[in-house]
């Protein structure tokens, strides 16, 4: 099969053996895979893939059909389509992967959007209910909402009642992440001014969390899933203290299967849905074909997007 392959730091097209599914896997003809913020830091070489998935092709989330049924599944039948997070290797011809980490695809969704949603709509979906424990009218501020994370959980949000404030940088995406259901986009300078918040859905990392985490209510909730502004920052525990805080963290990549097969089937019950109703959308910045894929990671890595990069195969 031909694969996205990272070599020396760079991102290029290569042959590799065809996966076989083990016991309780499927093997997928992937159609479609999203690129995402952990397919940067691993070209760096900053974010290896967990034991068992590829050391060399990136991709966290994919869509497709099913190509092949290993000893033991029985979830879906071969030619399904399905769309699922993997701990690497999604952006192949072929992926194999447990398919309890597997969803079936709406049929309201293109192969292009059904290959934007796993990895975005999870980590968000995760992060705000799971771990925030978001409730109607409570008050959310989405930092950096102009990715692919951060435009569904601006939807997410909103569908379930609360009010959504988005901090976008770009003055040229606020109208666009307003249009997904924001109550109001602010410049990251300005987002500490819109608060008090409830809870804060962290995707840019250092630079905004100090003045943010002034920002927040009472018993605020404090979720940092990106960082790709910046690792550290210097936070002032008085204000953690004063408002008694909750501040955490979460990824999805190295978690067990139990822990995945639970995020997917919560993504059944909650979100899938909502896109048979037209109350979500995978809002696409662009896609490549496989043979363009540095492109596509030249395209992710120089911002101002809307949503997701999609490569197609």
């Amino acid at each position: 099969m031909r694969a996205a392959t990272i070599r020396d730091g760079e991102v290029l097209v290569a042959e590799h053996p065809d996966p076989e599914p083990g016991h309780g896997e499927v093997l997928v003809r992937v159609h479609a895979a999203g690129l995402n913020g952990a397919d940067m830091l691993q070209r760096r070489g900053a974010y290896p893939a967990p034991p068992g998935s590829p050391p060399d092709i990136p991709g966290l989330e994919l869509a497709g059909e099913v190509a092949a049924l290993g000893p033991g599944a029985t979830r879906f039948e071969v030619g399904d389509r399905v769309m699922g997070i993997t701990g690497g290797g999604g952006q192949a011809e072929l992926c194999a992967l447990h398919e309890r980490q597997l969803m079936p695809t709406p049929a309201e969704l293109g192969r292009v959007e059904a290959g934007g949603v796993p990895e975005v709509f999870t980590t968000a979906h995760d992060a705000l209910f799971s771990n925030a424990g978001l409730r109607m009218g409570e008050h959310v501020l989405v930092s950096g909402a102009a990715g692919g994370v951060g435009t569904a959980a601006v939807q997410l949000a909103k569908a379930a009642g609360a009010r959504v404030t988005a901090s976008v940088r770009d003055p040229g995406l606020r109208d666009a992440v307003r249009a997904l259901g924001a109550d109001a986009v602010l410049d990251p300078q300005d987002s500490a001014e819109g608060g008090p918040y409830d809870v804060l859905l962290e995707l840019v990392g250092a630079p905004d969390l100090e003045a943010n985490l002034r920002a927040m209510n009472r018993l605020g909730r404090v979720v940092v899933i990106g960082v790709g502004a910046g690792f550290k920052a210097e936070l002032n525990l008085l204000a953690v203290m004063g408002q008694r805080l909750t501040l955490s963290g979460s990824t999805l990549r190295a978690r067990p299967l139990e822990e995945k097969a639970d995020t997917a089937r919560a993504m059944e019950r909650e979100v899938l849905p909502r896109f048979a109703d037209g109350t979500l959308r995978v809002p696409v910045a662009a896609t490549h074909p496989l043979d363009e894929v540095a492109e596509a990671y030249a395209r992710f890595a120089a911002g101002g997007k809307l949503g997701k990069i999609v490569l197609e195969l």
